[in-house]
């Protein structure tokens, strides 16, 4: 999958000389929680809703609220904004892009194709992703196994429950307890929950968790 499947698009933007407050507004009437600023057609800067809530007073401030309200309005979003920002291309891969931003604690990352702005790609997207990996909405029986880390041993699985009738909904690998190992992870339909437990017996370590899951 590559980001310009998942992505935001077209964006909403904002230009650099605009007040912090109005930015503020635009994401809560939007609900979106980053703006890619934009100086004609080339991207200065992005800024996100907690880079204004931070610019915003507190509640332990002493001035009133007409000085508050001058000096809120002479902030705009060039004095705020990231100006180094981190972009990637349509054609990233999704993982690339969640990569980039665990490694940098950002929450989003502006597309672009040909050096223009085409979307956004964010962390809700990435969530979204998850979900749908995971059928998270559709009805099946779920289990979570470890499984030895050995070549063959999905096919092994996967076999068992196809040969059965299952249809598989989902399936996803994670780290074991050890380098030995895996955790496996999926979600088939067509099949009781004690027939599931039955095939896979002879070709896991442990297992788990098992339940069926409704919609």
């Amino acid at each position: 999958m590559l980001v310009k499947e998942r992505m935001s698009s077209p964006v909403i933007t904002v230009g650099p000389d605009l007040p912090i407050m109005q930015a503020l507004d635009l994401m809560k009437k939007n609900r979106i929680r980053r703006l890619p600023v934009m100086k004609g057609d080339k991207m200065v800067g992005i800024i996100s809703e907690g880079d204004l809530l931070n610019a915003s007073p507190s509640d332990a401030t002493s001035l009133s609220v007409w000085e508050l309200n001058y000096l809120l309005g002479k902030i705009t979003v060039k004095d705020i904004m990231s100006k180094n920002v981190i972009t990637v291309s349509a054609d990233t891969p999704i993982e690339e892009a969640a990569y980039l931003m665990d490694e940098n604690k950002i929450g989003g990352l502006p597309v672009v194709a040909k050096g223009e702005l085409v979307g956004l790609i964010t962390e809700t997207d990435l969530f979204r992703i998850f979900l749908e990996l995971m059928s998270a909405r559709q009805p099946g029986v779920r289990v979570t196994a470890l499984v030895p880390d050995k070549p063959g041993e999905l096919d092994r699985i996967t076999h068992a429950i196809a040969e059965a009738g299952g249809d598989f909904l989902s399936m996803g690998t994670f780290a074991g307890e050890s380098s030995m190992n895996r955790i496996l992870t999926f979600k088939v339909r067509n099949l009781e929950e004690d027939r599931v437990r039955e095939l896979i017996a002879p070709h896991i370590e442990k297992l788990v968790d098992i339940r069926t899951c409704c919609d």
